[in-house]
Formats: C-alpha cells, sequence, structure tokens
C-alpha cells in the first residue's frame, strides 16, 4: 500500500490543474473519500495560507478507476477580504467522476462560542480494533485501510437516543504521525469521514445484503485537530428509503471538543442476486 502523504501528492501540471497518480486497488473503484481528499488538496493549494477550508460539498458522479491518473481542475469562484470559495472537478478519461465547491475563511475572528457535549463511551484503548473483530471475514476495503485505527463502540457501552432510527459510534485515527500542517489534517479528515459513516445505515439491518455506494458528502471543519490523535465519529442514519439512505456524523476530538460535522446520502439497494 502506498504512504498516505503519497495519495495526497498532486502534481501541479498548471496554475489551477493538479494530476493525482494512480494507486493499485482491489477494490471495484476508488473509494470516494480518497478523491474528495485529494480534491480538497487541489483546492488548498490555490488559497492564501492565512485561509483554512470551513465546508465543503461533493457529489460522486461517476465510480473512479484506480489504475488511471486522476486530474483535478479549480475554478477560483471567489475572494473576498473574509473568505475564498473554489470549485473542483476530478476528471478521469475526459469525464468529471467527482465535483466540489469548497469555502475558506480568514484566520482570526471572533464570535459566540457554543459546542455539542460528547456522549460518554469506552475510552478507545477499550475497545477491539474493528479488523480483529473478525480476521476471517476482514474485506478488501478494511485491506486497503490498513494505515487507519477503526473501532466500532458495541451499543451495550453507550446510552443511545430512543428518537434515534439508527445510530454508531466509532473511535478513528491515523495509525501514523502526519505532517504539522493543518491543511493536511483537514484534507485527511475528508478522507477519513467517508469511512463508516453510510454503512450506520446498515445498523437496523444486520444481515441484510445492499448494494451502496455514495451520493454526495459535505463536511464541516469548526475547530483545529489532528488526525493522528483519536477522534469520536458520532454516527446516526435518520431516513432509509427508495434505495437511497441518508447519514449524519458529528466527530470529537478525545477531549470532548466538537471538531467537524459531516452529512452523506448514499445508494443503499437490495441486491439482486
Amino acid at each position: 500500500m502506498p504512504r498516505f502523504e503519497d495519495i495526497l501528492h498532486l502534481e501541479r501540471i498548471d496554475t489551477d490543474i493538479f494530476r493525482g497518480a494512480a494507486f493499485p486497488s482491489k477494490l471495484k473503484r476508488t473509494f470516494g473519500g480518497q478523491v474528495a481528499a485529494q480534491a480538497l488538496v487541489a483546492a488548498v493549494a490555490t488559497v492564501a495560507d492565512e485561509r483554512t477550508v470551513h465546508s465543503l460539498h461533493g457529489y460522486f458522479l461517476r465510480p473512479g478507476r484506480s489504475e488511471e491518473p486522476t486530474v483535478f481542475l479549480v475554478d477560483r469562484l471567489r475572494d473576498g477580504r473574509s473568505f475564498s470559495a473554489r470549485a473542483v472537478r476530478a476528471v478521469q478519461g475526459g469525464q468529471t467522476i467527482f465535483s466540489m465547491q469548497a469555502s475558506f475563511h480568514r484566520r482570526g475572528d471572533h464570535g459566540p462560542d457554543h459546542s455539542d457535549q460528547m456522549r460518554k463511551v469506552p475510552p478507545p484503548e477499550g475497545v477491539p480494533e474493528l479488523a480483529r473483530l473478525n480476521p476471517d471475514r476482514v474485506g478488501e476495503l478494511l485491506k486497503e485501510w490498513g494505515d487507519w485505527d477503526l473501532r466500532v463502540v458495541s451499543p451495550d457501552c453507550y446510552e443511545s437516543n430512543k428518537y434515534a432510527a439508527s445510530q454508531q459510534v466509532v473511535w478513528f485515527r491515523s495509525r501514523h504521525k502526519l505532517p504539522d500542517a493543518a491543511g493536511f489534517h483537514q484534507c485527511t479528515l475528508a478522507y477519513m469521514s467517508d469511512m463508516t459513516l453510510l454503512h450506520s445505515a446498515l445498523v437496523p439491518h444486520p444481515g441484510q445484503e445492499v448494494q451502496m455506494a455514495s451520493l454526495d458528502h459535505a463536511l464541516w471543519f469548526v475547530r483545529e485537530f489532528r488526525a493522528d490523535d483519536w477522534l469520536l465519529y458520532d454516527q446516526t442514519s435518520p431516513s432509509a428509503h427508495s434505495g437511497r439512505a441518508l447519514t449524519s456524523g458529528r466527530i470529537f476530538n478525545r477531549a470532548g471538543e466538537l471538531v467537524a460535522v459531516a452529512t452523506q446520502e448514499g445508494l443503499v439497494r437490495t441486491s439482486r442476486g
């Protein structure tokens, strides 16, 4: 497997045009979080250093082919006094496979401060790694995620919300120390936030065989964090209907501070044999 830093390294082939290398994969299509993270890397490279991304909204339009490089085209939509906006298209074979808009905010602004509280759960050291729960049934996706430590908290270990249709709580982090740049950790979380989120829609339907694919992804960054420190991903799926599922997740650092919020809709369609 390539180093994660290599995955996020893009070649700049023109002012606002970048190319991501091909990385072999056993998956049928490129992991969506990888394409989203690379698109954000391209956008970050076109924005002044004093501005950091605070939100992104992306659509997965076609499956990516991991055996081919991906070209990222950045459109500089706006550079205002406090905010910058960028649009990015990820292209393979002349076709757009992913489209994203991202907004950046100047550091240093001040205002009211509040945050949701993190639910009480066991520390990550007391939760078994996902890959070790049933090593004989580890799928190709978990093999691709070898750089990440994923730990799903048992529902018996936290108080559930009786009004929520589906809940899932996951500790996760990079197994390796990452570069210190805040932008790198935000791009890393764009990758990580696509992990396990759509699967929260299957919690009420154990054992059901379905076809799954991300359709869109939105992410808001609200506080600074490190992706190589433990983060708690508190996930819900408020609805699944007509072959689609809506999922959402709040991401906290170990100190209990809310650092990001993600929302995703995905294809969750009953398999047809």
